[in-house]
């Protein structure tokens, strides 16, 4: 874990699991809570800490982005990915575990 700290591409994949669970919170926790028991404050935080990530998230990939040459296409996917429920954990597997790999 502490070797993925040490590479900007590290923090990114560890960045993309954080968001991806807090959109997955924010969607099977928050928004149930919000609208099915009308009890909005866990939906707040968790999508303060949701849009916190995602901005980190979308920092970080056009970082990468830049620093490991990717292609406009890469670094589309990859921001498109934090859009899409799971679609960081498929990111993570299919583009930042290879940084150099052409799509």
């Amino acid at each position: 874990m502490f070797d993925l700290l040490k590479s900007q591409l590290g923090r990114l994949r560890i960045l993309a699991f954080l968001e991806g669970v807090s959109f997955l919170l924010l969607i099977g926790v928050g928004m149930p809570l919000k609208y099915a028991y009308a009890m909005p404050m866990p939906n707040r935080i968790i999508g303060m800490a949701h849009g916190l990530l995602f901005v980190l998230y979308v920092l970080l990939v056009i970082q990468c982005g830049i620093e490991y040459r990717w292609s406009w296409r890469k670094t589309g996917l990859a921001l498109l990915a934090s859009i899409i429920p799971l679609g960081t954990f498929w990111a993570d597997a299919r583009l930042f575990r290879h940084p150099n790999q052409t799509l």
